[in-house]
């Protein structure tokens, strides 16, 4: 009984693409590991940019900074 536990940033994300990824994640235990999909669970969990960092800064703070570059 796989559980897969995906993180993403919550940058709206739309509900298509989080059924992809569930789709795509289940698809993944079958050929690889023969799962039954009836017994696969997928959990994504969107996690604020605040609380998500790389290095020593906040993906929101990395966002910000990127953007005014851009300009």
């Amino acid at each position: 009984m796989p559980y897969i536990n995906v993180k993403v940033t919550d940058e709206q994300v739309t509900v298509e693409q989080k059924q992809e990824i569930i789709q795509a994640m289940t698809q993944v235990m079958i050929d690889v590991l023969d799962k039954d999909p009836a017994t696969t669970f997928v959990v994504i969990d969107e996690v604020n940019t605040d609380n998500w960092g790389i290095g020593f800064d906040q993906v929101s703070q990395l966002r910000q900074h990127a953007s005014l570059h851009k300009q």
